[in-house]
């Protein structure tokens, strides 16, 4: 038994290798940290104007920088900086030189070689408890969601009294209730019964006398939670769902108190983009465009959102029909004429009001508002002389398109008058992800970097050295040349498990670190059953060659039964464990994998190459 592969296996054991040494190099070339400046609108456009501005305020705070770039459309901006301890202070000059309507982010930028990202090549991206990411703190606008329910709840009045023919004024009160003013007791009373029934959790109280009679209905402390607590678990899901539209993998959004969310993403390099799809309130109201003759008290005037219509407005009712909560799903897609438009595809209660509303309005005109939250950036004086951004909020109020209903809509339509397929894709993405059930604003924002995680990088690395350096050292001492062949085999397979993990695009964690190091004793462990069989193989008297050939093949069984366990396992892991878990779990299947190529076919081979193909006597495998 002469133990020689063919050559066709040879050259496939150096084509794996020579791949995974390819997409493993990346991990090579450090990120340097870098300032990303993006447009709050997906219309806004980056130019060398706006990028000047940045320069310079970075020089006149003495911050050194280089590889200024434009993207080619003008879409947001890259600025790399000297030093990490310095992206902080920069990120506050520049927003404080570009002002509102700008999104200045942290970020990491690739240093990768063009080549090799061109191949395909990139880095391996590291956990928030290493190194990169975003981490991001929101707070909910409780407040504001109370403040629609009521708005809910007085256009449904209102509609009620009307559908009745119940003559009243309905307005909203100061203490998030609704009072309707009626002309008798008995008109009182009617309404009264009327909103009891169609509004039961409500409080009503009777009121007024004379010429004016009243009912004021109000919610209760028990109901005022409830809308407070859905509108975080709302907003919480939600979150989710743009996170994932996002594609970050390992991602972390949770509740922290009563009406905050934490929202960590790792490995993320696109901040600037993952805060406006997180933040973007992006909520849609249909209203029918209000009669001229219709009183103010019943309509609201709003502008068009458009810039080709910049100026216009229109006249809306204040009755809602709809909103953006009722789409159960949007496209990006465009007309007959090649315009952007968004197919809109409605729930089954958000189909019947739409059917309802326009059946009985055909050729008249319905408004589609746009709502988002923004913010204005004021400097505040501190005692010390400094001066600190405080950001207010307000909501804007946009139309983006007031259409003819040309006959009665269903639960699918589409929305036009679209600025750009930019624009009409990132509403879509939005109204798909879900409508928030309040405002978000962010109260913190930071980007993790090595400093923070350096600890945890020292401990991890010196860790698998550790680890490395035993496992070598008892091999080489105990094993003799096949000690050696182990060893070149442990560090092909860290290459190919660094190669495998940067081309699936994992995130390596704190606890990815541990499954590497377990990885190394399991890779190990294959050969040390190989070996010890070849041992009982020469001490029952068989020849080197058959020694070898009945080591490898009296090991194989028991090495895939130990490691096809293992996998099923970490298989699991993945499946029901979240965060670090999985991280944990993803580095370890991987590390199975390639340990199972290495130890079994890559050692056999080295082996082949320096013992077979010629008669050996005695082979360098220790105690024997």
């Amino acid at each position: 038994m002469l133990n020689k592969y063919p050559l066709w296996k040879y050259l496939l054991v150096l084509a794996v290798l020579a791949i995974g040494l390819l997409y493993a190099a990346p991990n090579l070339y450090a990120p340097d940290p870098a300032l990303q400046i993006t447009g709050e609108s997906s219309a806004q456009i980056i130019d060398e104007r706006t990028l000047s501005r940045v320069t310079g305020a970075l020089e006149e705070a003495g911050i050194e920088h280089f590889g200024e770039v434009i993207d080619p459309g003008g879409r947001n901006a890259l600025v790399r900086l000297g030093d990490a301890e310095q992206q902080l202070i920069a990120q506050a000059r520049v927003q404080r030189a570009l002002g509102d309507g700008f999104i200045v982010a942290l970020n990491l930028a690739p240093t990768t070689p063009e080549w090799l990202s061109d191949l395909g090549g990139q880095p391996m991206k590291l956990g928030l408890d290493l190194s990169g990411g975003v981490h991001f703190k929101l707070e909910v606008d409780v407040d504001a969601a109370m403040e629609r329910r009521q708005e809910f709840y007085e256009t449904a009045i209102r509609r009620a009294l009307r559908d009745e023919r119940i003559r009243g004024i309905v307005g909203r009160e100061g203490d998030l209730s609704v009072t309707a003013r009626l002309r008798s007791e008995e008109d009182r009373e009617s309404a009264r019964t009327l909103i009891a029934d169609n509004h039961p959790e409500l409080l009503l109280e009777r009121g007024g006398e004379g010429e004016s009679w009243t009912i004021t209905a109000s919610m209760t402390e028990q109901m005022r939670t409830e809308i407070a607590n859905y509108a975080v678990s709302q907003n919480l899901t939600t979150l989710r769902n743009r996170v994932n539209e996002l594609g970050v993998s390992e991602p972390l959004v949770q509740r922290q108190g009563q009406s905050r969310i934490v929202v960590e993403l790792p490995g993320i390099q696109d901040t600037a983009e993952a805060k406006r799809i997180l933040g973007t309130v992006a909520n849609l109201e249909f209203r029918l465009v209000a009669n001229l003759d219709a009183p103010e008290s019943e309509k609201q005037r709003f502008e068009y959102r458009s810039e080709d219509r910049a100026g216009s407005f229109e006249w809306l009712e204040r009755d809602i029909i709809i909103t953006g909560e009722r789409v159960a799903n949007a496209q990006a897609s465009f007309d007959e004429n090649g315009r952007p438009n968004v197919q809109i595809s409605l729930d089954g209660e958000g189909g019947t009001l739409m059917s309802r509303a326009t059946r009985n309005n055909v050729k008249r005109r319905m408004g589609v508002l746009f709502i988002e939250r923004k913010f204005r950036t004021r400097y505040e004086l501190q005692e010390d002389g400094s001066e600190k951004a405080v950001q207010i909020p307000y909501d804007e109020r946009k139309l983006l398109t007031a259409p003819v209903i040309q006959s009665a809509l269903g639960a699918q339509f589409q929305i036009t008058g679209l600025d750009s397929p930019l624009e009409a894709s990132e509403l879509a993405l939005m109204l798909r992800a879900g409508a928030l059930a309040a405002p978000i604003s962010f109260v913190e924002e930071r980007t993790v970097g090595p400093s923070l995680g350096a600890e945890n990088i020292r401990l991890g690395v010196k860790s698998v050295q550790f680890g490395l350096a035993l496992v070598v050292l008892f091999m080489i001492l105990y094993y003799r040349v096949f000690g050696v062949i182990a060893v070149v085999a442990l560090a092909a397979n860290l290459i190919l498990l660094v190669a495998f993990m940067s081309l699936i695009g994992a995130t390596l964690t704190l606890p990815g670190i541990a499954g590497i190091v377990l990885t190394v004793g399991m890779a190990v462990d294959a050969n040390v059953l190989i070996f010890s069989r070849i041992r009982e193989e020469l001490r029952d008297g068989r020849s080197p060659q058959m020694a070898i050939h009945s080591g490898y093949d009296a090991a194989l069984s028991t090495i895939l039964d130990a490691n096809i366990t293992t996998l099923i396992v970490a298989v699991i892991l993945y499946a029901v464990g979240t965060g670090p878990v999985k991280g944990f779990a993803v580095t370890l299947s991987v590390g199975i994998v390639t340990s199972m190529f290495t130890a079994i076919v890559g050692t056999r081979a080295l082996v082949n190459l320096y013992y077979g193909g010629r008669k050996v006597r005695t082979l360098s495998i220790g105690g024997v």
